[in-house]
């Protein structure tokens, strides 16, 4: 069977659902009584990083751990993202989020004041075959304020909820003098009823191409077989996001255990909180199904998964021996 590649796949796309603009505009005098916070990058390290140098000002709804002052993406670590207390006084925001069936990760309502314009840059992890899409829901525009995604100028309008390939090049740019855009950015993991959303000229490329769908987390998480803590040597890429060859490297050692209720996977210094994938797999909470941890049913050995689009590659590893 031949597979549809994703460099044939346009750099954008409108999704099925129209939102009422007029609802998502009139809730923003609720939150913007006080100047939002600037934007910030997030490292794969596991830092913030530096304020962008533009007016691109970020309300958080969704955070690691509900911060309601992080304005970076974040990306996986030792909590998961949650509301922040800005959704709260967002409660038709607070329905369309709901709508979308995937698991969410950050949400954030993005503001690019007049005259501002951001350098191009690509945010490679948003890609379908990883399995993480962003979507943009349009609550206040200019003609003048326009995304240029793979050099084509978008100007989205307000309701409307959009899908983009941010892993291709972008820059934001708002020649306005007086009208502030404002966007709210949707960090999610791509699912089948997601997809559905797409439109049809995308249905090929959803079923046969270089996707990586995502299940939706079971109701109850599965328990972890056997004893815990589980200590393993694995690779040292697995938990480097930007690893070529995460399965590849040295061993290091590696422990899984349960605190304060979550399961955590800690390694070279660094700790990842874990969620069901499925009924046998366990994703990094902030990351998708492009690395997961299958528990062997006697809990003595550990599959690492690592997939690129329909592509699977694995590796087993045993447990350390226990010291008496």
């Amino acid at each position: 069977m031949t597979t549809t590649s994703l460099t044939s796949a346009a750099e954008a796309a409108q999704l099925r659902p129209v939102f009422d603009s007029d609802r998502l505009a009139a809730e923003l005098a609720a939150v913007t009584a006080h100047t939002w916070n600037v934007q910030r990058t997030h490292t794969y390290g596991g830092q913030v990083g530096q304020p962008a140098a533009i007016d691109w000002r970020v309300l958080p709804l969704r955070s690691l751990g509900g911060d309601p002052e992080r304005t970076d993406p974040g990306g996986p670590g030792p909590e998961p993202f949650k509301a922040t207390r800005w959704l709260d006084h967002l409660p038709y925001l607070a329905e369309v989020l709901d709508s979308v069936p995937a698991p969410l990760n950050a949400v954030r309502l993005m503001a690019l004041g007049p005259g501002a314009v951001s350098n191009p840059h690509c945010d490679p992890k948003y890609r379908l075959d990883r399995g993480i899409v962003r979507l943009h829901i349009p609550v206040v525009t200019d003609p003048g304020a326009v995304l240029v995604l793979d050099g084509v100028e978008h100007c989205w309008q307000p309701g409307t909820c959009w899908y983009g390939d941010f892993s291709r090049e972008h820059l934001v740019r708002n020649t306005s003098q007086t009208v502030t855009r404002v966007h709210v950015v949707i960090d999610a993991l791509l699912t089948a009823d997601l997809a559905a959303w797409f439109p049809d000229s995308w249905q090929d490329l959803l079923t046969r191409g270089e996707i990586l769908l995502n299940h939706t987390s079971p109701a109850e998480a599965p328990a972890w077989p056997g004893e815990l803590p589980y200590e393993a040597l694995l690779p040292s890429g697995f938990a480097d996001f930007d690893a070529p060859a995460p399965l590849d490297g040295s061993l290091i050692p590696a422990r899984i255990d349960r605190a304060d209720g979550v399961l955590a996977l800690t390694i070279a210094g660094r700790t990842f909180a874990l969620v069901p994938a499925d009924g046998t797999e366990f994703r990094f909470s902030g990351w998708s199904e492009q690395r997961t941890l299958q528990p062997d049913k006697d809990g003595t050995g550990l599959t690492l998964r690592v997939r690129r689009g329909r592509a699977l590659a694995d590796r087993h590893v045993t447990a350390a021996p226990r010291t008496p």
